[in-house]
């Protein structure tokens, strides 16, 4: 439209430029400009001046330029891939292979596969330094397995809470009132595509469930098959009082 506007106007400047459009209707000029843009020429208006002709030329080469820029935006924009990965509604915290481990599901969405996978797992609190100054500070989370080699279903990240861990030693009060908050990133090449795929997902310290675990999502059968039960992908169940309600 500004373009167009844009043109109408030059067009105006010159003396009956545009064969069969009336003096001064501006209207008509702005119309020309938009069927020269779209290089629809129906034929009863057109250049009749060596100034028109000019200011044509101009138009449909920067109607072209427009065009193909608009074209690589669309393009570039829907054919991008989307990393469409699920995260559980709660992360959970729960005794594995006898370790208490904070425990994050995560499912892919697009069934395809996506290699090379990676995550990453930080705990974000308030701390406050030695001049009593209080930081916001970002704490790397060491994860049992941080990298997929082939991420198809789901993927369960687990961060085992032993006395090197940031979360060690912390009470479950404590990591609510400091707004302690968990943020966790994933990370792929799709092998469809062969584009890159990442997707985020953060969680507040309410949001963890303390004494859960999640769900079993896999399914088998008598024979050889075997399946994932995705309404079953946020459920978590209580496993007792295996810990206290120290983090």
């Amino acid at each position: 439209m500004i373009f167009n506007l844009i043109f109408a106007a030059l067009y105006a400047m010159g003396e009956r430029p545009i064969a069969n459009a009336a003096p001064g209707d501006f209207g008509a000029l702005f119309f020309f400009s938009v069927e020269t843009m779209g290089t629809v020429g129906y034929g009863d208006m057109h250049p009749q001046t060596d100034y028109a002709h000019l200011i044509a030329s101009a138009e449909i080469f920067t109607g072209a330029c427009s065009l193909a820029v608009v074209t690589g935006v669309i393009f570039a924009r829907f054919s991008r891939p989307r990393a469409r990965l699920v995260f559980a509604a709660n992360p959970v915290i729960a005794p594995h292979d006898g370790a208490r481990t904070l425990m994050l599901r995560v499912a892919n969405a697009r069934r395809n596969m996506i290699n090379n996978a990676s995550a990453k797992l930080w705990v974000v609190r308030d701390e406050r330094t030695a001049e009593g100054s209080i930081f916001r500070r970002f704490h790397r989370l060491r994860l049992e397995r941080d990298d997929n080699p082939v991420f198809i279903y789901t993927w369960t990240i687990m961060h085992v809470i032993d006395d090197t861990s940031p979360l060690y030693g912390g009470h479950i009060d404590d990591l609510v009132t400091s707004g302690t908050s968990f943020v966790v990133t994933v990370s792929g090449l799709d092998e469809t595509s062969s584009e890159f795929l990442q997707a985020r997902k953060g969680y507040q310290a309410r949001q963890v469930l303390f004494g859960h675990d999640y769900v079993d999502i896999v399914q088998r059968d008598t024979g050889s098959s075997t399946w994932i039960d995705y309404s079953k992908f946020h459920l978590t169940r209580e496993v007792g009082d295996s810990f206290s309600s120290e983090a």
